[in-house]
């Protein structure tokens, strides 16, 4: 994912900046040993960006990850690595520190924040706070000093998918706003950040179609 200072910028960026109060939203999807961040091994990170048109319409880039070593002394529940499918001791994982792990995600976050005139990065995710309170400990745990996201603030497609769509589990979410859902590759961290991008970004050029047709009425009978 690159991002260049050209001509794009000056329409990308402003209108990004301004549309989430200064916010990037950039999606993240964690997968782990457990249910603690304090204890439990941050195992897998993936980060979507999010880029708007000139229209307004917003759209995922390519997505951005890494498989985590463990921190020494880490909790790895068996139960998790079912569900996930992680084999730690794999030998070609390719694990990064948690530290390099971290440096390798939020390189292109803070590219894409200079690129779009945005103060801070939001993470978005599906039933945000867990993966955000995992991101967190990272950060604390490897002494990482430029993390981009704002530290508590996020947007859960978990709440968003409940209003626009009636439907708050994931796969439910996806298919309701017309895209596939392949459980075979679900609870992978690469996957779920990718279907939960296009979720957000189905959600927010939705709400900016309702606001279009608002407008286009009340430019009509605002006619003389």
């Amino acid at each position: 994912m690159q991002y260049e200072q050209n001509r794009d910028t000056e329409v990308h960026g402003p209108r990004m900046a301004a549309r989430f109060r200064g916010f990037l939203p950039v999606v993240v999807d964690v997968e782990t040993g457990g249910f603690d961040p304090e204890r439990d091994a941050l195992l897998e990170i993936a980060v979507v960006c999010i880029r708007m048109e000139a229209d307004g319409v917003v759209h995922p880039e390519p997505c951005i990850s890494t498989h985590v070593q463990a921190f020494p002394g880490a909790n790895i529940e068996p139960k998790s690595l079912e569900i996930t499918g992680i084999d730690p001791d794999h030998p070609f994982r390719a694990a990064l520190s948690e530290r390099e792990a971290l440096e390798h995600v939020f390189k292109p976050v803070r590219a894409a924040m200079k690129a779009t005139g945005c103060q801070r990065a939001i993470l978005v995710g599906h039933n945000a706070a867990f993966d955000l309170a995992f991101l967190n400990a990272a950060v604390r745990r490897s002494g990482h000093k430029r993390n981009p996201f704002h530290p508590f603030s996020c947007f859960d497609t978990a709440t968003l998918a409940g209003l626009a769509y009636g439907q708050t589990v994931l796969s439910r979410a996806v298919q309701a706003a017309g895209y596939e859902w392949n459980p075979a590759e679900a609870h992978s961290a690469v996957y779920d950040a990718e279907r939960t991008a296009e979720l957000f970004c189905a959600i927010v050029n939705r709400w900016k179609g309702l606001e279009d047709c608002e407008k286009e009425k009340r430019g009509f009978h605002e006619m003389p």
